[in-house]
């Protein structure tokens, strides 16, 4: 045994329990700030009574906005500690796709926030009022269309990916790995108006929840030989 071999060995026994907690804090923060993105989010803002309401959830929108960074990051350690778990069992063909689709949907689901957040600055300093609601429309619209439309198939592929690399590997068991590719065959192929299509998004966070929650409990139990 070379002096380097345990520190490897306990590095790759700590990889589980890492992306476990990755897994977990990503999820949470997401699902929160998407819930909260869609209830204090109005359709329209063409009525003084709806643009009261816009402006009585005004601070619960800006608490959901910062947990969207901390969730970018959380997602990016868990992808890196996933890779780190497969090890040099991974397939360069699904590792490369699974690292793409992965960045591509934190950048999508950065910018779509950032488009959110214009919404505040838009109602906050336009003074015209149909003027204001004609650009909050547009805002609202296209992070809407990003999320809904391009973000969603993004974070499907990402789980047919992975779903893929769990399978080959054996690293978790067939009906999570099932389980992801219904979820994201729903997420790729759904049709409909994006207003009732935004929870659909979710699907990706739950899941991710599932298989940390099963790297957790997997870490600790008692392992044979």
């Amino acid at each position: 045994m070379t002096p380097n071999e345990p520190l490897t060995r306990r590095t790759r026994l700590a990889a589980p329990k890492a992306a476990a907690i990755a897994g977990i804090v990503f999820s949470v923060l997401f699902i929160a700030s998407l819930i909260i993105a869609l209830i204090a989010v109005p359709a329209k803002l063409d009525s003084a009574a709806q643009m009261t309401a816009f402006t009585t959830h005004r601070q619960m929108l800006i608490v959901g906005l910062n947990l969207v960074p901390f969730a970018g990051i959380a997602f990016l350690w868990f992808m890196g500690v996933v890779r780190d778990r497969l090890g040099t069992n991974e397939d360069q063909f699904f590792a490369t796709v699974f690292l793409g689709s992965g960045l591509l949907f934190i950048a999508m689901m950065f910018t779509s926030a950032a488009v959110t957040g214009s919404l505040l600055t838009i109602t906050a300093n336009v003074t015209d009022p149909q003027m204001a609601a004609n650009y909050y429309t547009i805002s609202r619209a296209l992070s809407g269309e990003l999320m809904a439309s391009y973000g969603i198939r993004v974070a499907g592929v990402f789980m047919i990916s992975t779903c893929t690399l769990f399978l080959r590997t054996g690293v978790l068991p067939r009906w999570l790995a099932f389980l992801g590719y219904g979820f994201a065959f729903v997420m790729l192929f759904r049709i409909g108006h994006i207003d009732r299509l935004g929870w659909v998004v979710m699907f990706l966070p739950l899941w991710i929840l599932l298989i940390s929650v099963y790297f957790l409990i997997d870490n600790y139990r008692p392992k044979r030989g």
